[in-house]
C-alpha cells in the first residue's frame, strides 16, 4: 500500500487531497474544523524551515560565484537583469493583488487567531540599523529574516574572497543547503495530508466564498505569469537581444514543460543547460555559469506570487498597508527568492518572512497552502524560462550566442 501510494506522482496526490477535503469541508461543515490540527502541523514544519534554508541557500548561492571576477561582463549583467526581473515581477504581483483584490468579501470573522501586531513607530534611521544584524545569533532565533539574509549574503562575499582558503567553508554550506533541500522535500510528503485538512477547513468554516476567492488567486498567479513570460521576458529577448521570440520559446519548450510538471528549478537545470547550449547556441561557459546562477537566485514567478499573496491575506485579515509596507515587500520578495530553494512548496517558506515583516497574519498560509502545488507549476516554469531569457539575453550582449544555431532551433 504504501509503495502504491509514493509510486503517484506527488503533485497527483495534492490535487486529489484539494479536490477530496473541499468536498469532506462542504458535507462536514464547521465540523470540519476538527482535523485542521493536522494541517497547523504542515504549516508548523513549512516555519521551522525558514531560518535555516534561506541562511543556507544564501550562502551556498553566493559562495558559488567562486571568483569575483566572474562578476565581469557576464556576471554583472546576468546579476543586474535577474534583479531587474525580480523587481518587475513582484510589483506586478502587487498590482494584480491591489486592482483585483481576491481577499475582499470573505468572512474571516469564524477564524482564531492572535491579536494584530501593533503598527511599527520606527523611523527609517531605526529600520537603516535594523537590517544590521548586530547579532547573528539573536537575529536567527527571532527569525529575523531581512537581517539575517545580509548576513548571508556577507558570509558568501566573505567565502568568495579567501578563495582556496573559504573552500572547505564552501562546501560545508554547499552541504548543508543539499540536506537543508532534502529535509524541505520531507516535510513536503506531507504536504497532501495538510492541503486535505486545510482545504476542508476553508470549505466547511469560510463556506464558498473563500473557494471563489482561492480560485481568484490561483487565475491571478497564472495570469502574472503569463504576463512576465509574454511581456517581460519577451522584450528582453527581442529587444535587448534581438532575436526571433518564437524561436527562443520554441529552444526552451523542453525545459518549460519538464519545469511545469515537476514544479523544481532544481530538477529542470540539466534540461535548461541542454536547451540553452543545443537549441539556442549559447557557449558552454557562459550558459553553465548563468543558467546554474539563475537557479540559485533567480525565482521571478515566486517574488510575483509573493507580492500577490500578501495584498490576498492583507485584505483578507483587514490589514492596511501603505507604499512603505509595498517597498518593504519588494524588496523582501527579491531577497526571499534567491533564498528559496528550487523545490517544490519552497514558496510556502518564503511567506513566512515577508508576511511576519508587514503584520499579514501567516494564518494566510494555511489558506493558500491548499492551492500551493497548483501555482507552484506555473510559478517554476516562469522562474526556469527566466533562467533561459538572461542566459540568452547576456550571451547576445557579449556576443557569445551562435545566432545561426538558435534561429535553426525548429529542427529541434
Amino acid at each position: 500500500m504504501v509503495g502504491i501510494w509514493f509510486a503517484i506522482p506527488l503533485w497527483k496526490r495534492v490535487v486529489g487531497a484539494l479536490l477530496l477535503g473541499v468536498v469532506a469541508g462542504l458535507v462536514w461543515g464547521p465540523g470540519a474544523e476538527s482535523i485542521k490540527i493536522v494541517g497547523d502541523v504542515f504549516i508548523a514544519f513549512i516555519k521551522m524551515l525558514v531560518v535555516p534554508l534561506i541562511f543556507l541557500s544564501v550562502v551556498s548561492g553566493v559562495a558559488s560565484i567562486g571568483d569575483l571576477r566572474k562578476l565581469g561582463s557576464v556576471g554583472w549583467r546576468a546579476l543586474l537583469l535577474f534583479l531587474l526581473t525580480s523587481q518587475v515581477a513582484v510589483w506586478l504581483g502587487l498590482a494584480l493583488g491591489t486592482v483585483f483584490t481576491p481577499g475582499l468579501g470573505v468572512d474571516t470573522s469564524a477564524i482564531v487567531r492572535g491579536d494584530p501586531p501593533a503598527p511599527s513607530e520606527a523611523t527609517w534611521r531605526d529600520m537603516l540599523l535594523g537590517v544590521i544584524p548586530q547579532s547573528p545569533v539573536q537575529v536567527m532565533a527571532d527569525a529575523n529574516v531581512l537581517p539575517l539574509i545580509v548576513f548571508a549574503l556577507l558570509v558568501g562575499v566573505g567565502i568568495v574572497m579567501a578563495k582556496e582558503e573559504g573552500g572547505p567553508v564552501a562546501r560545508l554550506f554547499d552541504s548543508g543547503a543539499v540536506v537543508m533541500q532534502k529535509v524541505t522535500i520531507l516535510v513536503m510528503e506531507l504536504t497532501p495530508f495538510g492541503v486535505f485538512a486545510l482545504m476542508a477547513w476553508v470549505a466547511g468554516t469560510l463556506g464558498r466564498d473563500a473557494l471563489v476567492a482561492l480560485a481568484q488567486v490561483v487565475a491571478l498567479n497564472y495570469l502574472g505569469c503569463f504576463l512576465i513570460i509574454g511581456l517581460v521576458y519577451a522584450s528582453l529577448i527581442r529587444f535587448v537581444a534581438k532575436l526571433p521570440v518564437v524561436d527562443f520559446f520554441r529552444g526552451m519548450a523542453d525545459a518549460i514543460a519538464v519545469a511545469y510538471s515537476t514544479a523544481s528549478s532544481s530538477a529542470t537545470l540539466p534540461v535548461t543547460l541542454r536547451c540553452t547550449q543545443r537549441n539556442l547556441g549559447v557557449s558552454a561557459p557562459t550558459s553553465s555559469f548563468v543558467v546554474s546562477l539563475g537557479a540559485t537566485i533567480n525565482m521571478d514567478g515566486t517574488a510575483m506570487y509573493l507580492g500577490l499573496a500578501t495584498l490576498f491575506g492583507a485584505q483578507l485579515f483587514g490589514v492596511p498597508l501603505d507604499l512603505g509596507d509595498y517597498i518593504l515587500v519588494s524588496v523582501l520578495a527579491t531577497l526571499g527568492s534567491i533564498g528559496a530553494a528550487g523545490i517544490p512548496g519552497s514558496g510556502l517558506i518564503m511567506m513566512a518572512l515577508v508576511f511576519g515583516a508587514v503584520g499579514v497574519p501567516l494564518e494566510t498560509i494555511a489558506f493558500v497552502a491548499g492551492i500551493d502545488r497548483i501555482m507552484d507549476m506555473m510559478r517554476t516554469a516562469t522562474n526556469v524560462t527566466g533562467d533561459g531569457t538572461v542566459t540568452t539575453t547576456v550571451a547576445a550582449l557579449v556576443g557569445d550566442i551562435d545566432r545561426g544555431e538558435m534561429i535553426s532551433a525548429d529542427d529541434v
